[in-house]
Parts: C-alpha cells; sequence; structure tokens
C-alpha cells in the first residue's frame, strides 16, 4: 500500500489521530494481504521521522526520488 499524505492539522496533532489513521491502514494492508506500506518524508521533518520510527517503520535510505519536471518533461511532448 503506498500512501500518498497524511496531514494532520497542527493545533490537532498529539491527540493520536495521525496515528490511529496509519495504524487503521496497516490493518487494511494486512486483511488484503499486502507485503508492505510504503510512503515518503522530508528528511527535514524530524518530528513526522520520530513519530514512524515509534510505530516500527524503518526508513529506506538506499532509494532517492528521482523527478522529471519543467523544461526536461516537456521536451517529450
Amino acid at each position: 500500500m503506498y500512501l500518498e499524505d497524511l496531514f494532520i492539522k497542527p493545533e490537532l496533532r498529539g491527540r493520536g489521530i495521525g496515528k490511529a489513521l496509519l495504524l487503521h491502514l496497516a490493518t487494511l494492508a494486512n486483511a488484503r494481504g499486502y507485503g508492505r506500506m510504503e510512503w515518503t518524508v522530508l528528511e527535514w521533518n524530524e518530528p513526522a521521522i520520530a513519530f514512524y520510527e515509534s510505530i516500527g517503520a524503518r526508513r529506506m535510505r538506499e532509494w532517492q526520488i528521482c523527478r522529471l519536471t519543467g523544461a526536461a518533461l516537456e521536451q517529450y511532448r
């Protein structure tokens, strides 16, 4: 399962909402027989990283995101 984005408004953080959502998705992934869940996090977002690691997530440091955009993308029309 790929999670595109999980955003909790700052004023609502720390109430267990994000954890409940992620764990619900993990339950769905297990029920559906998926082998993993994946998402991305910016390297400077230390609170999010700590949260993800607290639920057992492991960062895949060997993977890098590649992006083709703007003029580089438009050349392939």
